[in-house]
């Protein structure tokens, strides 16, 4: 993990942290929340609960066959999307072939759906933690990181995604 960690920081991470899959806090009630409070809810290509054919007790099973990998830190969506997808193709590259990241997409300043068009990059557009019913702020809080609910709006965010690798 630790040349995985090394890559993410020098290509901008804030933080870049190793997790264990045990660490990764997998919540139901993460779905009504994206449901009934997520302003985005439907209008992005990696909206899953939109678009997926599979559950989240499914997601569940698949993620649960990954052992390890990194979480990354980042002050805004683009950077954490393009690192963790960086940090996914050189793990693929390395012989992981079933290294995969999960980030916020940020690939776009609006989502194509938006505009009903297909996305212009499938190939790289990824599903955020909760999308596939990851509890984030759990995650996050289990391996000693910070994640502060927005109370105003000019307050820092921040952004983290995950490489899983095995």
């Amino acid at each position: 993990m630790e040349k995985y960690i090394k890559e993410a920081l020098s290509l901008g991470a804030k933080t870049a942290t190793p997790f264990k899959i045990a660490d990764i806090a997998f919540d139901p009630r993460v779905v009504i929340k994206c449901i009934f409070g997520c302003s985005d809810y439907g209008k992005q290509h990696t909206c899953p609960y939109q678009k997926s054919p599979l559950t989240m007790q499914e997601y569940q099973q698949i993620f649960s066959h990954y052992s390890r990998g990194i979480i990354i830190g980042c002050d805004n969506k683009p950077d954490s999307q393009k690192i963790s997808y960086a940090i996914e193709r050189q793990a693929f590259l390395d012989g992981h072939y079933f290294a995969f990241s999960l980030s916020d997409c940020g690939l776009c300043k609006t989502c194509a759906k938006s505009k009903n068009a297909d996305c212009p990059h499938p190939d790289k557009a990824r599903p955020a933690f909760h999308a596939i019913g990851i509890d984030v702020f759990k995650t996050v809080k289990n391996l000693g990181l910070t994640l502060n609910v927005l109370i105003e709006k000019g307050d820092e965010q921040n952004w983290y995604s995950a490489v899983f690798i095995d």
